[in-house]
């Protein structure tokens, strides 16, 4: 879904990434006091050396994650049962998405299998958006409208959005589809994305920074001759449905947030096979499209910074 743009909430929409903080004190417990991170041990022995590595960083002008956005070990395996339910739907949506079918089949399939499982479709009414999943075709960027009258033919590419809330916790991916014989240039594009999202997560690294993801990410596309969308972008997810920070694709190096261990967020660039420039439609508010008209294409992975590297939680 989106984030600010202006006077409209959420994460993934933003005129520009939001500025965090940087520099600011972080409030410590005392030694042996409880940790502030609810595991029942000292903070000595728990994240004193964590918060100690953020301070520094901090101090040298980096922006940190704030505390609320570190999860405990608790709130990650709740986390991932939400994320099993999310990959299961878009499991089942692979098995069935074919020539022909309606996107009104592909929200009733969304619905259906998330509150059979116990979940709930998290884009269902979220700042009035009027359906469970979305499905963006070709020139759509994100948050296409499932229609009843839409159906999908051969050569279109779509990208099925889906995010599930299960016990208050939620996850959140994206996978492309080609629709029966789909053109090379079309078919470069879907795959190219893909590399996209898995170079952007080889740079998910303890205490590294979202700029060098964002870098690799923007780098891959670019030297196959496409542009990554400059407006919209991941966002931190788990205990919301977007939360800081924002994760744009057109950043350097060495910039943008810290990766702390424990930080989740989302790797979901949005390529263009044409210009970078993209309009939303005016009568709906929401969906998203290229200015030039030429396909756009998105894959999206929900991952977690650990001490050693990362794990992706949702696909």
């Amino acid at each position: 879904m989106r984030a600010d743009s202006g006077n409209r909430g959420g994460a993934k929409w933003a005129g520009a990434p939001r500025k965090a903080h940087a520099g600011q004190p972080i409030p410590k417990p005392g030694r042996n006091e409880p940790c502030w991170c609810g595991s029942t041990k000292k903070y000595k022995t728990c994240h004193a050396a964590f918060d100690d590595k953020l301070t520094i960083l901090a101090a040298n002008g980096h922006v940190v994650p704030s505390r609320n956005l570190i999860k405990t070990p608790e709130q990650v395996e709740k986390i991932k049962e939400s994320a099993k339910i999310n990959i299961a739907v878009l499991d089942e949506i692979q098995a069935k998405i074919c020539e022909g079918m309606k996107l009104s089949e592909i929200d009733k399939i969304v619905y259906e299998m998330t509150t059979d499982m116990g979940g709930i479709p998290a884009p269902l009414n979220y700042e009035g958006y009027p359906y469970s999943v979305c499905t963006s075709v070709n020139d759509q960027v994100c948050h296409g409208f499932p229609l009843e009258e839409r159906f999908l033919r051969e050569g279109d590419i779509v990208n099925v959005d889906c995010s599930t809330i299960l016990n208050g916790y939620f996850s959140d991916s994206s996978r492309m589809f080609c629709i029966g014989d789909v053109g090379p240039e079309k078919k470069r594009l879907v795959e190219v994305t893909k590399e996209c999202v898995e170079k952007g997560l080889a740079e998910v690294k303890p205490w590294g920074f979202l700029g060098d993801m964002g870098q690799a990410v923007h780098d891959h596309a670019f030297a196959n001759g496409y542009t990554v969308v400059r407006e919209i972008g991941g966002h931190g997810v788990g205990l919301q449905f977007h939360e800081e920070p924002w994760v744009g694709y057109n950043s350097v190096r060495g910039t943008q947030m810290v990766m702390a261990p424990g930080m989740i967020f989302t790797i979901e660039p949005m390529v263009n096979m044409g210009k970078v420039e993209i309009y939303v439609d005016d009568e709906n508010d929401w969906e998203v499209y290229t200015e030039d008209g030429m396909p756009s294409a998105q894959w999206e992975i929900m991952v977690l910074v650990t001490e050693n590297g990362h794990e992706v939680l949702c696909w």
